[in-house]
């Protein structure tokens, strides 16, 4: 066992780990990155199949980053953005609010999503109380969605299991239908969509006046790469404003190249009133987060009598090193054409799925666009037998990893309202990559169908 492995299984508490794989001799060890690859500690090879956690946008290993990151260190490594502003900080939201949709041009700096999202929920009842409607405090989303893990996120958030262990959370939450399985029916409308009318009921039980935000993502991540019908993100738009109800994309995941796009909500023809985004941002390099506000809003609550600030704050929001990181990243994001490398390979991306479909009875159907996309998993897809729980279970906890860790694999296998496994490859990924990310997929999945059909 090596000297990490033991010092982690001894002192390093997990996140989302079962302790049964934690205490596993074979717990993996990374040790260093390169492009869309990973290394552990005995020199072996692993593709990035998830890009970490959606993050490493601009792959592994680069020098510029890290550069950019030990210049900003010596000249100014802390200050905040209280009372005060850094040239790091002012830079990094002015080039996030170029690249934003429509008027979101104020830009309020955390630390990661779950942060993001807690800040969005903040300003969205600040902004309502400034406005004198103080009883504007809930919030809707979608089912299955998943918002965070903060207290406040975590209510947002709409997965069970993850918010059970943490007994009564913030009150005020309702949850609509995601659009899993959705079509716009034929002759008509986005507005016709059973989630969008459910949603309008919930409103209507609620009370619009007692409603501060919608949330949800562009794609929605839990659940399985949720692609929106068509029409549905201008639908979603046009019920918030006639409700008079703030609209937030949660972008963490969907901004910065991951749908092909600076952000999702681009690429479905609407602008929220706020983005929620950190991921790839920096592409892991450091942590960084926040939530982009339309100016008039921001504006609004700071000229509130009442208000006059937003009254919330992180020591580490806007921090002169994770800024220097995001703006040499998404200057590389830009000059290297990455989102059109995305855009480019994203119908091969998409061939290749099929081929798998044509070639796997275990494999029902994949979801996604740009470089996320979902894999869901059955028991027979020509007689339609869905999985058991047991079946479900074993497959992600076992007979999955075990074929990742054969064919050099990391992703992620999900088990989110259906058994599934996320493919979200760096956005650097070419033609080469992604067939040896199809070989390693195509492997797992044999490994599937000889689990269920032996």
């Amino acid at each position: 066992m090596s000297d990490t492995r033991a010092l982690a299984q001894r002192h390093l508490f997990p996140h989302f780990t079962r302790g049964q794989a934690w205490k596993d001799e074979g717990l993996p060890i990374i040790e260093r990155g390169e492009g869309c690859y990973l290394y552990d500690d005995t020199g072996r090879r692993f593709l990035d199949g998830l890009a970490g956690l959606f993050c490493v946008n601009i792959g592994h290993g680069r020098s510029d980053i890290p550069a950019a990151a030990a210049k900003q260190m010596e000249k100014l490594a802390y200050w905040t953005n209280w009372s005060a502003a850094h040239p790091m900080a002012a830079d990094a939201a002015a080039t996030i609010a170029r690249r934003a949709p429509g008027d979101l041009d104020t830009v309020f700096f955390v630390n990661s999503g779950s942060e993001a999202v807690e800040s969005a929920v903040k300003f969205a009842r600040q902004y309502w109380r400034s406005q004198g409607q103080p009883e504007r405090t809930k919030i809707l989303s979608r089912d299955m969605a998943y918002h965070g893990t903060t207290l406040g996120a975590l209510a947002v958030t709409a997965i069970p299991k993850y918010k059970e262990p943490f007994g009564p959370l913030m009150p005020g939450i309702r949850h609509f239908p995601n659009t899993l399985g959705e079509q716009v029916p034929e002759g008509g409308t986005a507005a016709d969509l059973p989630s969008l009318k459910a949603l309008v009921d919930i409103i209507e039980e609620e009370g619009p006046q007692t409603i501060a935000a919608i949330f949800a993502e562009p794609v929605q991540n839990s659940r399985g790469a949720l692609v929106p019908p068509e029409g549905y993100w201008p639908e979603l738009r046009a019920i918030a404003d006639r409700y008079g109800i703030l609209l937030v994309a949660d972008e963490v995941i969907c901004a910065y190249g991951r749908l092909g796009e600076w952000f999702g909500s681009a690429k479905y023809d609407v602008v929220p009133d706020l983005i929620t985004f950190a991921k790839g941002s920096t592409s892991g390099y450091a942590p960084l987060g926040g939530v982009l506000i339309r100016q008039p809003l921001a504006a609004a609550l700071l000229d509130s009598p009442s208000a006059g600030m937003f009254t919330h704050g992180a020591t580490w929001g806007g921090h002169p090193v994770s800024t220097a990181v995001a703006l040499t990243n998404l200057g590389a994001l830009a000059e290297e054409q990455v989102l059109e490398n995305v855009r480019a390979n994203e119908p091969y991306f998409q061939q290749q799925l099929d081929r798998l479909v044509d070639a796997h009875p275990t494999l029902g159907e994949w979801r996604g666009t740009g470089y996320f996309y979902a894999l869901e998993l059955t028991g027979d897809s020509a007689s339609g037998r869905q999985l058991t729980a047991e079946e479900g279970g074993a497959l992600v906890r076992e007979v999955m990893p075990k074929a990742m860790r054969d064919v050099g694999l990391i992703t992620r296998p999900d088990d989110r309202g259906a058994t599934m496994l996320m493919l979200s490859p760096p956005l650097i990924a070419d033609r080469e990559v992604l067939d040896d990310l199809f070989h390693c997929v195509d492997a797992v999945l044999t490994a599937t169908d000889h689990y269920i059909r032996p």
